[in-house]
């Protein structure tokens, strides 16, 4: 359950691409996101059989940041797919976003298929590149803010991500 004062729970970090490509960009984005949420990095959630990923989920502490290193939307197979995972265990998440990434469809489609799934989206979150608020609105899709490895626009992104934690709070209460 989203808390609405203290620690934020415990997050589970996505990013869409290869596995090779969520690893690399979690292994450079995940320890400044966690730093400026106030989190403690855990380690990469299991990508095994259903049961013990649901155990893996099932067993995150509150506060801790859990990078999973698989697509939301990559086919599992046992069956199913992270997304459909996620929601099913109310799990909330930060989706990552690099900065390249914004001149497609990919923040807007995963955004999509976890409210497909009804997964508990705290929001997005732009790795790198040059943030364009006046853009990222217009898009309408829930951005905290975006980082970058010298954790410029931490306050902002911390600011923003206790805020949507109180919302989210109040949608799932």
């Amino acid at each position: 359950m989203l808390q609405t004062t203290g620690p934020l729970p415990a997050l589970v970090l996505l990013a869409c691409g290869t596995t090779p490509q969520i690893s690399g960009l979690q292994a450079a984005a995940a320890p400044p996101l966690a730093k400026a949420l106030q989190l403690q990095l855990g380690p990469a959630l299991p990508a095994g059989p259903a049961p013990q990923a649901q155990a893996s989920l099932a067993a995150l502490p509150c506060g801790v940041l859990a990078p999973l290193t698989q697509d939301p939307g990559l086919a599992l197979a046992d069956g199913g797919h992270w997304a459909e995972r996620l929601g099913a265990w109310r799990q909330p998440c930060l989706l990552l976003i690099r900065g390249e990434q914004l001149d497609s469809g990919v923040a807007a489609a995963t955004t999509a298929l976890l409210r497909q799934w009804q997964v508990p989206l705290l929001g997005l979150v732009q790795w790198q590149g040059p943030w364009t608020p006046q853009a990222r609105l217009a898009d309408q899709l829930p951005w905290l803010g975006w980082l970058d490895e010298c954790g410029q626009g931490a306050d902002a992104l911390a600011l923003a991500a206790r805020q949507r934690a109180r919302l989210l709070h109040s949608q799932l209460v």
